[in-house]
């Protein structure tokens, strides 16, 4: 990870006037992050894709209003002066946070319930364990960080003070966050 940070801290709006270049870059707290952009590969996809499917299944199943599940990627400020804003892989926003965004605006204002992080070969540990600590200390209840070569996902949850790890022959509940939520592991890795 590449840390360009300066005396002046840099803004949301700042941030998404810089060019599309092959590097990713956030903010946590004003302070760009920059790493280059990781080569998605067809496994990424397919795990992102059936992530989403599960989880707008879900979504489906539950009374209006309904929140929104967004990928590729899908920006978030999470917090304002300083900024930190990021783009996420797959969120699960709430129906009330969703009716407070303008209908033509860019990113997100504000925390998702879920936020999920799929590891790819060329993720770093420390882009990682930043990301963890930025959606939890910003409220995000569950985080979720899928290891694809390892058929595992790694939860995290606000009551909880270490991450609890499910594998294959496990189930990942929501409640009460997500109610009625229940992915087998197994399904996600299809």
């Amino acid at each position: 990870m590449t840390s360009a940070a300066s005396a002046r801290l840099m803004t949301t709006d700042e941030l998404l006037a810089m060019p599309d270049d092959g590097f990713d870059r956030w903010l946590v707290d004003g302070e760009l992050r920059e790493q280059p952009m990781t080569k998605r590969n067809r496994l990424h996809s397919r795990i992102l894709a059936r992530i989403c499917q599960l989880l707008y299944a879900w979504s489906d199943s539950q009374p209006p209003p309904r929140g929104e599940v967004v990928a590729g990627e899908a920006g978030f400020r999470l917090k304002r002066n300083p900024d930190t804003t990021c783009g996420i892989d797959v969120a699960y926003v709430s129906a009330e946070l969703i009716k407070a965004q303008a209908a033509n605006a860019r990113i997100i204002e504000g925390t998702p319930v879920l936020a999920v992080e799929i590891l790819s070969p060329s993720e770093k540990l420390e882009n990682i364990d930043e990301k963890i600590d930025l959606y939890r200390s910003t409220g995000v209840k569950l985080v979720w960080i899928v290891d694809i070569h390892d058929e595992t996902v790694l939860v995290y949850r606000p009551e909880q003070k270490k991450p609890r790890f499910f594998d294959t022959d496990q189930v990942i509940e929501g409640e009460p966050f997500l109610p009625g939520l229940r992915i087998p592991v197994a399904r996600i890795f299809e």
